[in-house]
């Protein structure tokens, strides 16, 4: 082989490492227990994820709307800043950037005041490693099929009065702007492109959440009512979200 040869193959096999390192998923984690922290970094590198660690809610904030993330992982209670108000100004930007929220606090309200403020996720520490790496992986599948070229024939849908943009992340209903929050405009995403087709909880669990739990087959039931809520007139007789007993739910075709 001669010295040319050599070089240039060096030279292609260092512009491939390079290109893959770019395009690793980069994790900003919010979080002021350096334990946890470090555990949460160790792991996530073996994900093969490029990750960045804060531990103050200031600075989190900071580079969290001046740099493009993947993902967040981020503690709810912060010594110098509430995790609440970090989340929402997240969800202020243009950018799409999924939320994954840690906390200590395990009642209802508090996770549905999570999901409500815009998390993507919540877990209850102490959380096993096992399950966060499950939300991170189905978080983190969310971003490529959202970057996906082959899904750009879908991302507008309109069935009846309800029109779906994936990119703007915004849903309308009669023209008017619908608030939903990053996990009710998934699940609503999933049933608008799968109009007419039946799922059970387990099966909307999966291909949404990217968990396989019975225990939490009752979180599918919340964010349908909440959509309800949110979509149909009458939330008791609906029209687009529909039940289907004892099978799951189903969006309407007409």
């Amino acid at each position: 082989m001669s010295t040319s040869a050599g070089h240039n193959e060096h030279a292609a096999a260092f512009a491939s490492r390079a290109n893959a390192a770019v395009t690793l998923p980069r994790v900003l984690v919010i979080e002021d227990e350096a334990d946890i922290a470090q555990l949460l970094k160790l792991h996530l590198r073996d994900a093969h994820a490029s990750v960045t660690c804060c531990n103050s809610g200031g600075e989190g904030l900071h580079r969290a709307l001046h740099d493009q993330w993947s993902l967040v992982v981020l503690d709810l209670s912060l010594p110098d800043c509430d995790g609440l108000d970090i989340c929402a100004r997240v969800r202020q930007c243009d950018r799409y950037t999924p939320v994954l929220m840690l906390t200590a606090r395990s009642s209802e309200h508090d996770r549905v005041l999570g999901l409500d403020t815009g998390a993507d996720d919540y877990l209850t520490k102490p959380f096993s490693i096992a399950e966060f790496n499950a939300r991170v992986r189905a978080l983190l599948r969310r971003v490529h099929a959202l970057n996906d070229p082959s899904q750009a024939g879908t991302t507008a849908l309109e069935i009846a009065d309800i029109e779906l943009s994936v990119t703007k992340r915004e849903v309308r209903r009669d023209g008017g702007v619908v608030e939903t929050t990053a996990r009710e405009f998934d699940l609503l995403a999933f049933l608008m492109r799968n109009a007419g087709q039946t799922f059970s909880r387990a099966q909307l669990l999966d291909r949404v959440w990217g968990m396989r739990s019975d225990a939490y087959e009752h979180t599918v039931s919340s964010h349908i009512n909440r959509l309800r809520s949110k979509l149909e007139r009458d939330p008791t007789r609906p029209r687009y979200l529909l039940t289907v007993w004892g099978v799951g739910y189903r969006f309407t075709e007409r």
